[in-house]
């Protein structure tokens, strides 16, 4: 008897398939560095950055960030810029851009004041060099049919 699945279960495992691959391209050690480089200056997250759930947190956003802009470099084949494939996932990078913010000045005990707004600047552009970096590996893997 035949096994019937569904195009959602079929999607789904094509999709952990791709994303594994691409996942294959960061190292631990890149995480660390690119945390302590967008935080390590940030007053207020400096002494946050002790705990290893708060580095975790932070982890995870980049590891979404990768995935998201890996995903949305298949538009760029099709023709479009960069300008255009960024506000297609405008949304879906302010989310991130804001849990991560939210998140920091939640475990950050209320110490941000006038730094808040420096915070949620390092949050921006840590988000945005990760979307940067899943999206040119990304193309770099279509062009060499790795995908």
């Amino acid at each position: 008897m035949n096994v019937i699945t569904t195009f959602t279960e079929k999607r789904r495992a094509k999709q952990i398939k791709y994303e594994r691959s691409v996942l294959k391209d960061i190292s631990i050690t890149e995480l660390k560095k690119k945390v302590q480089e967008y935080f390590g200056s940030v007053r207020l997250a400096s002494g946050l950055f002790q705990n290893s759930g708060i580095q975790e947190a932070c982890y995870d956003v980049a590891l979404e960030a990768f995935l998201l802009g890996a995903n949305f470099s298949k538009f760029s084949f099709a023709g479009e810029k960069l300008e255009m494939i960024l506000s297609r996932c405008e949304a879906e990078e302010t989310h991130l851009i804001d849990t991560l913010y939210n998140f920091l000045l939640y475990w950050g005990a209320g110490d941000e004041g006038i730094y808040s707004e420096s915070l949620y600047l390092s949050c921006e552009q840590y988000v945005r060099a990760w979307w940067m970096d899943g999206y040119e590996k990304a193309r770099r893997r279509q062009k060499l049919r790795l995908h």
